[in-house]
């Protein structure tokens, strides 16, 4: 087994320095060697291009411009999907521009950033797409030079035949090849033949991220374009009873203030449909500045909503749901949690007898965990610019889903789909958030309101108090041993608000003769919806942290431990339908317990913890080392391994781990967001604590399993596990286990389970 491993680091990217004076000086520290290749050196941007396929433009003086098809927000697909492309047409990646393609998902595919599936979903497609351009291109060659196709050869954007001589560039015969018929069945590369691919390239669009050019939506601007704000109710489960606009009208710069509805009675919402509150009262300006102190002049009254119908669609069959109008507060949902975990579940899987296993046990051992709603938080909060006459709607800004959310749009907007133009721009930060467009739809309707093109803007208090939110999460894990501590049933029921995060044929299902895995949920109006690696960002905390609990009980090494697991798996799986592959999963424990150095003597400096996962078709791996510093708890090293098929980008991969290892320790560490009478508690950085630069590790070193397997997601899996490591690692640390999340503040805990000791 062959492994790679970064040399960049996100800690190297960003130096700063204290200056004499006192001043801080911030530098860039691989800039000057980064090498883009968003603009060719010495080369203007040509007017002509000749489309081969929806993917590829050449022009004539051979520079090829590759579309990305997916909406980008840090996961690097502006470079690694393009990268794809490159491989197959034998391009020269010195050569290439790469541009955001505009939404069409009848040419450019799903088109759906989310669910670590955007190498996994264009691997083929994007490669098929350059080697057909290829073909093209030979052909044309072919005919013009009156030779056989098979003698044509290419390399780094040139068209030889080696017999005759004759060479010229792919730009020279781009004309032609755009009139040939795109071909079917085309061969594509053996793995060991990649030049592009598996080498690590700079993001292409660096040099415009760092220099401060605009790329994101709140960038976007056009002539004449308006300010909108959203006036929210002060909690879930509140609604707009009446309001008065009598100064916020006199205000300066300020257009209008009106009431919309998102969603007409009956609406079918979509599978990416959902809303924080479905009463709107808007106020549009000139200016940010403006609409923002115009909008605190607003004389509101609000009142109870009471409880509320939900038609819903799109994944499945068509339902009524109902949500429930209580103005809900941490504290009881933390009770209903409670009585809920004692009433029977929905069983989600069984196999042997477990009943009897636990009846039968010299020894069961039983613990719960906890975790509280936790807020994106996104660098650029949700902002979408919308110009909607009666005839179009042209709509720009930062979406994950765009093909879920044209059919709504549509709807809402009574326009056919071709008249929609949806353009995306990066996203400063997406993990789910941004799959939701119903910003997007607001925007279009105050548009449509005002006859303007507008753009609606959330503040940071818009989005973290009235967001989407990652649900509340419980689970009780119980395990049985014999008398010689032999690991004989095992058993977890979890629930949550309004989910469960169960996902019951994952690992030790498979694992363990008799085996039970429950679920239950609680109905809530306060929003959820995908946050990187959903129900695995909590189900991969409690189960890794549970499984290093007993092993120590049972008197083993926690990586060995799951290995003997993994290898029952593997030689005797127990049911079917086990999500995962022993194989690929023992891989990376083994692979960062040889990186690690784990069990030698000379980490013992550190308090060391491990946890892996499986999640979106990739295995991860971590060993945390933590030690005491100004008398806290500090992640100084951590050690990952990957092991998502092929590697496209090296470099851009370590740092898609990199994220994932901070974020994660960030959230392990201090993320949570409560309620109070509905209300959030916490509505801006000042209240809800994010991991600080100088507690990010000083060291990640991160290592990927080679092989030749199609390529995987990146950026969900390296992120559960570092909940589950970062909890063992403070265990070793103060000797005193974590059950409830965040791990460094306390105010969410409770002490009604087993084991569930306040620490710091």
């Amino acid at each position: 087994m062959e492994q790679s491993k970064s040399t960049h680091s996100r800690r190297s990217f960003l130096r700063s320095s204290l200056l004499a004076g006192g001043g801080l000086m911030i530098s860039f520290t691989w800039l000057p060697e980064a090498g883009f290749a968003d603009t060719p050196k010495g080369i203007d941007l040509p007017d002509q291009w000749n489309e081969l396929t929806g993917y590829i433009k050449i022009s004539p003086d051979n520079i090829i411009k590759i579309f990305n098809p997916n909406p980008e927000f840090g996961q690097n697909v502006m470079t690694s999907l393009p990268m794809m492309v490159a491989e197959e047409l034998e391009a020269d990646w010195q050569k290439i521009v790469v541009e955001m393609g505009p939404h069409d998902s009848v040419k450019l595919g799903a088109q759906f950033t989310g669910g670590s599936n955007s190498v996994r979903m264009y691997w083929r497609p994007l490669r098929e797409a350059g080697a057909s351009a290829r073909h093209m291109l030979m052909e044309a060659a072919a005919q013009t030079w009156s030779v056989p196709l098979e003698e044509v050869t290419t390399k780094a954007g040139m068209l030889y035949h080696e017999k005759s001589g004759k060479s010229g560039t792919y730009g020279s015969f781009a004309s032609k090849a755009s009139a040939i018929p795109i071909p079917k069945g085309v061969k594509l590369k053996e793995v060991k033949d990649f030049k592009v691919v598996r080498s690590s390239k700079k993001n292409v669009e660096g040099l415009k991220i760092v220099s401060g050019k605009p790329l994101f939506g709140l960038d976007y601007k056009q002539e004449g374009m308006l300010i909108a704000m959203i006036h929210h109710p002060p909690a879930f489960g509140m609604k707009l009873k009446s309001f008065d606009a009598s100064q916020t009208l006199t205000m300066p710069g300020i257009k209008d203030v009106f009431t919309l509805k998102l969603y007409e009675d009956g609406f079918e919402q979509g599978g990416f449909d959902t809303r924080t509150f479905n009463d709107l009262l808007v106020v549009v300006g000139n200016t940010t500045w403006e609409v923002m102190n115009a909008r605190k002049k607003l004389i509101v009254q609000w009142e109870p909503a009471g409880d509320t119908k939900d038609t819903m669609g799109g994944r499945g069959t068509k339902r009524e749901v109902v949500v429930p109008g209580e103005l809900e507060s941490t504290s009881r949902q933390l009770e209903k949690m409670q009585e809920y975990a004692k009433k029977p579940a929905q069983q989600l899987r069984k196999d042997g007898d477990p009943e009897t296993a636990f009846k039968n046990a010299a020894q069961v051992i039983e613990r719960t965990y906890n975790a509280p709603f936790l807020a994106h938080n996104c660098m650029e909060p949700m902002n979408f610019f919308a110009h909607v006459t009666e005839e179009k709607a042209l709509l720009v800004g930062p979406l994950q889903a765009p093909g879920w959310t044209e059919p709504t749009l549509s709807k809402i907007l009574k326009l056919p789909p071709d008249k929609i133009e949806i353009q995306m721009t990066r996203m400063g930060g997406g993990f789910g958030r941004r799959a939701y467009g119903h910003y997007l739809s607001e925007a279009a309707l105050i548009s449509k309101k005002v006859k303007a093109p507008i753009k609606l803007i959330y503040t940071r208090e818009d989005d973290m108090t009235y967001g989407i939110y990652r649900p509340m999460y419980t689970a009780t894990y119980r395990a049985a041993l014999d008398a010689n501590k032999n690991l004989i049933a095992f058993h977890v029921k979890g629930g949550g608000i309004p989910e469960h995060a169960i996902h019951a044929n994952r690992f030790p299902a498979g694992a363990v003769d008799n085996y039970l895995a429950e679920g239950w949920q609680i109905a809530s109006n306060i929003t959820i919806g995908a946050f990187r690696a959903p129900r695995s960002n909590f189900n991969a905390a409690a189960e890794q942290s549970f499984l290093d609990e007993l092993a120590e009980v049972m008197g083993k090494d926690p990586i060995d431990f799951r290995l003997e697991l993994l290898k029952r798996a593997k030689e005797n799986p127990v049911g079917r339908n086990n999500e995962y592959n022993p194989d690929r999963y023992a891989g990376v424990l083994k692979l960062v317990k040889e990186k690690s150095g784990w069990g030698n003597p000379e980490n013992k400096k550190y308090h060391r913890g491990v946890a892996a996962y499986f999640c979106h078709s990739s295995y991860a791996a971590h060993v945390v080392d933590i030690v005491i510093k100004n008398g806290r708890p500090f992640v100084e090293r951590v050690f990952s391994a990957m092991d998502c098929g092929i590697v496209i980008n090296p470099d851009a991969a370590a740092n898609m781990v990199e994220g994932a290892v901070i974020d994660g320790i960030g959230n392990a560490f201090y993320g949570r967001l409560s309620h109070k009478e509905g209300a959030a508690e916490q509505n801006n950085f000042h209240r809800y604590r994010m991991i600080r630069h100088s507690e990010a590790p000083d060291k990640i070193e991160v290592h990927f399993v080679q092989n030749d397997i199609d390529p995987t997601g990146l950026g969900e899996p390296p992120f559960p596990p570092v909940f589950g490591a970062v909890a063992n690692a403070l265990y070793k640390t103060t000797n005193k286990r974590y059950y409830n999340q965040p791990f460094l503040d306390q105010s969410l805990q409770t002490d009604n389970a087993p084991g569930n000791k306040r620490t710091f």
